[in-house]
């Protein structure tokens, strides 16, 4: 299975799994507390997880409802499932009574969290697409950085490291816009074409690319003459500014 697969299945178990913990949180039943316990513990270890790696954004919402926060009193408000889990409740009145069904509250905030994962589901493979979107602009980056560095010792390897970052990223370029390159193994000019025909980009950016991709091969030809360190840096730069630009 691919990463994604992996993840859309760990989500899907997760989400499958709420019925039968909930159905554990029984009031006054000490055998099914203890098995709460248990299941509840992986669930949310691995629901965390997920939830830090592919929605940071709800991170605190969704471990909200299980940290203990600081507080001055033990209130519906700030009850959480980590109280719960200690078998701690509200204090009673003189009647006998207390302020709210701490169990009940305990169910909620395990529901919210359910209800988390679930719009996660929902919008997955967005969130999916984000994620490797910021994944290989970060090695491109990298990689960019690195041959800036080899100028220092090798035009040549500079050049052709750059250019690769170029070809990957018109590569992605293509697939996200769904644009068919006939070509099992592409070149540069073999994307560029496709792209500026389909409308991705305008004539300006194809003429720059083209330029881009033959600086690209005099690195990378070792019968041609050897490039300049400018000819190798306007390649590293070029190659910066189309993959900050073109998606």
């Amino acid at each position: 299975m691919t990463v994604s697969d992996t993840i859309r299945k760990e989500l899907q178990d997760l989400l499958e799994q709420y019925e039968g913990i909930i159905s554990l949180m029984v009031e006054d039943d000490g055998k099914k507390f203890i098995e709460f316990g248990f299941n509840y513990q992986n669930w949310y270890t691995r629901a965390l997880s997920i939830i830090s790696s592919l929605a940071p954004d709800r991170l605190e919402d969704f471990s909200g409802h299980y940290r203990s926060p600081k507080r001055k009193d033990l209130s519906a408000l700030t009850y959480t499932i980590h109280d719960y889990l200690q078998s701690i409740g509200p204090v009673k009145d003189g009647t006998g009574r207390a302020p709210y069904n701490h169990h009940q509250v305990a169910q909620i905030r395990f529901l919210n969290q359910y209800q988390i994962l679930t719009a996660l589901s929902a919008r997955l493979d967005s969130v999916l697409a984000d994620v490797k979107g910021h994944l290989f602009a970060e090695i491109q980056d990298a990689e960019l950085a690195a041959a800036g560095k080899l100028l220092n010792t090798s035009h040549r390897a500079a050049g052709a490291l750059a250019g690769v970052v170029l070809e990957r990223h018109l590569q992605r370029t293509a697939i996200n816009h769904k644009v068919k390159i006939s070509k099992k193994e592409p070149t540069i000019a073999d994307l560029n074409d496709p792209l500026k025909a389909t409308g991705v980009y305008e004539v300006s950016t194809w003429r720059k690319i083209q330029h881009l991709a033959d600086l690209r091969n005099l690195c990378a030809h070792q019968k041609s003459r050897e490039p300049t360190r400018e000819e190798v840096l306007e390649l590293v730069q070029g190659v910066n500014s189309i993959v900050k630009n073109v998606f």
